[in-house]
């Protein structure tokens, strides 16, 4: 599973390297930032891995820093290897859906603890079939890919499924009661996928929690994440992967932490769901 976080993260790498450029002309983020006249949050984002520059945003940087024309090369270079890695990342994401299933699988069979909060969406691991080629089939006409891998990429999910029933691993799941209630499937499907997640509550190794509407939170579930151990969270966007390591995954795991603690577990749990369930088929019209 590429990252393009990642990559312009790595040593020597794009980021590194503008911020080496910074520096030797001595100027801080707000000083460039208003020498190019741009907020200072987007160089912040650019040196961090967070924002993809543009061409004429590194030619900008390069002037302003006084560059040699070695070094405004070698920027544009990088630019250029990271600008080839993101289309190669949206090329497979086009043309290999169960490539990509195939990569979470190994990410889930290595790790001895999976933590996995979501805002709107049931997590992977405890999806059903159906619900899961849903999801699948949403993210294959966004990106373009090619639909006929959406059967095989589902099966492909359902297999790393079986993960959960390693008992020398711990699981850890956290959803908003939003994730329960928005229909992002047939009403059908999602009373088959509601029933399935009340089966989950009863395994001993598995920790389910439901963060309630009503609420009052600590911290804000700005999006779902998945982390693998303590030193990997991945986070799923629109347009890619971003993967986070060391201090930015520390940040994920207090999140995780905090998240859970907001949740109901256990028979309060249960209770949501199930009045989930009777509320959906209440509003499901009789055939």
């Amino acid at each position: 599973m590429n990252s393009i976080e990642d990559w312009l993260n790595r040593p020597g790498g794009l980021t590194e390297r503008l911020r080496a450029t910074r520096r030797a002309a001595g100027l801080t983020g707000t000083q460039l930032a208003r020498d190019l006249g741009w907020p200072q949050s987007k160089v912040s984002k650019i040196e961090t891995g967070k924002q993809m520059p543009a061409d004429e945003d590194i030619g900008g940087w390069a002037e302003a820093c006084r560059a040699s024309e070695a070094v405004a090369a070698e920027l544009v270079t990088l630019l250029a290897e990271a600008q080839a890695l993101h289309q190669e990342w949206r090329q497979q994401v086009r043309l290999g859906q169960v490539g990509i299933q195939r990569n979470y699988d190994e990410l889930a069979r290595r790790a001895a603890v999976i933590r996995n909060a979501e805002v709107v969406y049931v997590p992977g691991l405890l999806q059903t079939a159906a619900y899961a080629r849903c999801r699948i089939a949403e993210g294959t006409r966004l990106h373009g890919a090619n639909p006929e891998e959406i059967d095989d990429a589902t099966a492909e999910r359902m297999r790393r499924q079986q993960v959960l029933y390693d008992t020398s691993k711990r699981f850890e799941f956290v959803i908003t009661e939003a994730a329960l209630r928005l229909l992002l499937c047939p009403r059908d499907v999602m009373l088959a996928q509601l029933d399935r997640l009340l089966s989950v509550t009863g395994l001993t190794h598995i920790s389910f929690g439901i963060i309630p509407f009503g609420v009052e939170l600590t911290t804000t579930p700005q999006n779902g994440f998945i982390l693998f151990d303590d030193d990997l969270a991945v986070v799923e966007t629109f347009t890619g992967e971003t993967m986070h390591h060391g201090d930015e995954a520390a940040a994920y795991a207090r999140a995780m932490a905090s998240l859970a603690d907001e949740a109901v577990t256990g028979e309060e749990a249960r209770r949501l769901i199930t009045a989930t369930i009777e509320d959906l088929r209440e509003a499901t019209p009789n055939p």
